[in-house]
């Protein structure tokens, strides 16, 4: 497993932030380990679309299907660690 620093998570919520335009949010309400989608920060599946395009474009890494995208979207730590392990060298 890659190690992923508090610096990286920081970046990660602020794309989230920005992305999906989440004004009232800071990076440090957002909790690592909690669930982006229904209870925890109540994304939908449009925002899962933006997610996806947004890491595309800022870390060239794909989702390839729902199932992965599933996993990914999980947390804030699942995916800085997809990108960690998936981004090209």
């Amino acid at each position: 497993m890659v190690e992923i620093d508090d610096a990286f998570l920081k970046e990660v919520k602020q794309l989230i932030i920005n992305r999906l335009k989440l004004e009232d949010i800071t990076p440090e309400e957002i909790e690592d380990d909690a669930p982006l989608f229904g209870e925890g920060l109540g994304l939908d599946s449009i925002d899962a679309l933006e997610l996806v395009v947004a890491l595309e474009q800022n870390y060239n890494v794909s989702i390839p299907d729902a199932e992965v995208g599933r996993k990914v979207f999980r947390s804030v730590k699942t995916i800085a660690q997809y990108i960690k392990e998936n981004q090209p060298k």
